[in-house]
């Protein structure tokens, strides 16, 4: 399904990343992540660059160096408490 026009991708992107970045796993020398969500938002964390190519068998796909920091960093962001009063 493609994903509505609607929608702020660049704030879709971030969280589904930050979300991805959840399930992550060290497998050898990569960050790999389980990939159950949809292949369009998939498609969109490829093009950015945060992920490698999602097409194929396997489970889960691998962050790339640039995914794995912002993955970190979009969790903080959009997840983490804030500690002001």
């Amino acid at each position: 399904m493609p994903l509505p026009e609607d929608l702020d991708q660049d704030k879709l992107a971030e969280v589904a990343l930050a979300l991805l970045g959840l399930t992550a796993h060290r497998f050898h020398t990569q960050t790999r992540v389980w990939k159950g969500m949809d292949w369009d938002l998939l498609a969109v964390l490829h093009e950015r660059g945060w992920i490698e190519d999602p097409v194929g068998k396997a489970k889960s796909v691998a962050l790339t160096e640039e995914g794995e920091r912002l993955s970190a960093e979009f969790i903080e962001r959009h997840f983490n408490r804030s500690t002001k009063a």
